[in-house]
């Protein structure tokens, strides 16, 4: 087991580039399976769950070449198993998108119940709603998702509430399906338009991704393509506040600044100076850090993935603020880590209240999510003393080489093994 051990108290400074999006990568590499030749995709980032989806494409008979530090040449003419290996899926959220893209191509799927952080409940009711719609029959057994369809045909899909991964399963499953699809109350998240962007480069004919109604008018092949992830809005965003959290000066490299603008805008309520520019972003803090009210809310508003960070930023800063989550209703999991490390923060239901103190100390605590994660470096960065932050695979389904990018930054971050507990327990039987 591997932990983060961090010696708080520096500020961040220099140059940081942004890999490539996992929300978009973890779709658009079961979306290769909808094509009938190779494709070349690139910037992937180097996360436990996008070699998860490598790992699957690979068991289901697809050829995958690694021909650069981000690139990935994905042969899918030889799958020929229509079912996602149990133990891989459930690994992680995102295996759900194999439902689609697998359900678009073979009319048929079978992959387990979804796997990743827990957030609470978090239902594939949509999902399986847009797959009903266009002709497909699920069951569910023993932890096993099953669709089949004589013919996949295009139709009218709403969904009930708001929700990205259902947006992209369907349309994954429809670019393929005969005639028009209409997707009504759609996911506007950037990641979704990068997907359609993947799929219309490949030959798909996608429009109104980025609003709240798209268009899917079926074809009936879709051909290789060379395709680059966008970069990670939520990686960014983290570093714009590990940056603001140490009141450093960094340049944060590999952005699209609209991605951002959410964050930036609350940003600069707080007190944190921000620049653009075409392709990167400057974040610094000269003076005090002020409280501020945050409410996560469906793009364009402000990412639930971003409220444990800019919540941490809170701790620090002048005044009492209030953030209130409007998407995962476990969102604030972290927040007792936290409070160990000097954090006053009280949460009633979704809503936190938090009393800035303007410091922090660091403490052994442990990572119950990924964002959690990420917002507890964040804490261990800008603390007084030694965080050590335990269970980091969660960190590591979404960031790419964090730890290495904060130490190019001046961060004292070290990842270092420590023995497991039940191997610890058995030596010392046997020494015994």
């Amino acid at each position: 087991m591997d932990k983060f051990v961090i010696k708080g108290g520096r500020r961040l400074t220099g140059e940081v580039t942004i890999s490539g999006a996992k929300n978009a990568a973890v779709a658009i590499l079961p979306a290769v399976i909808l094509a009938d030749e190779p494709c070349v995709i690139e910037n992937v980032p180097s996360i436990s769950d996008v070699n998860i989806s490598l790992r699957i494409l690979k068991e289901m008979g697809a050829v995958v070449e690694n021909i650069g530090k981000d690139t990935y040449r994905i042969d899918p003419t030889g799958i020929d198993k229509c079912c996602v290996p149990y133990e891989t899926a459930r690994k992680m959220r995102a295996s759900y998108y194999f439902l689609g893209a697998l359900l678009g191509k073979f009319n048929k799927a079978r992959v387990s119940m979804p796997g990743g952080c827990p957030l609470g409940d978090r239902p594939i009711d949509q999902h399986l709603k847009a797959f009903s719609a266009l002709g497909a029959e699920y069951s569910l057994s023993q932890g096993m998702i099953d669709l089949k369809a004589d013919k996949l045909r295009g139709s009218q899909i709403f969904f009930d509430v708001v929700t990205v991964g259902a947006t992209m399963n369907a349309m994954l499953a429809a670019v393929k399906a005969e005639g028009l699809t209409v997707i009504e109350n759609a996911a506007k998240e950037p990641h979704i338009v990068d997907l359609a962007n993947c799929l219309n480069s490949m030959g798909a004919n996608i429009m109104g991704a980025g609003t709240d109604v798209i268009k899917i008018r079926g074809v009936e092949h879709l051909h290789g393509t060379t395709y680059a992830v966008i970069p990670d809005q939520i990686e960014a965003g983290t570093f714009m506040i590990a940056a603001a959290a140490t009141r450093g000066d960094v340049l944060i490299k590999n952005v699209i600044p609209k991605h951002l603008e959410s964050i930036t805008k609350k940003l600069e309520k707080i007190g944190v100076s921000i620049e653009q520019y075409d392709d990167s972003i400057r974040v610094w803090v000269e003076g005090a850090l002020v409280k501020a009210n945050v409410k996560t809310t469906p793009h364009p508003g402000f990412p639930t993935d971003m409220q444990p960070q800019i919540a941490t930023l809170l701790t620090l800063a002048e005044g009492t603020s209030i953030v209130t989550e409007g998407v995962w209703e476990q969102r604030f999991r972290y927040v007792d880590e936290l409070r160990r490390m000097g954090a006053d923060i009280t949460v009633n239901g979704k809503v936190a209240l938090i009393e800035g103190t303007g410091k922090l100390m660091g403490a052994p605590v442990k990572a119950c999510d990924l964002r959690a994660g990420a917002a507890l470096i964040i804490a261990g960065l800008a603390a007084q003393g030694i965080t050590e932050i335990e269970d980091i695979f969660h960190i590591e389904r979404g960031y790419d080489c964090m730890e290495g990018k904060l130490r190019e930054l001046g961060a004292d971050i070290e990842k270092v093994s420590i023995p497991d507990k039940a191997v610890g327990k058995n030596n010392k039987k046997e020494a015994v």
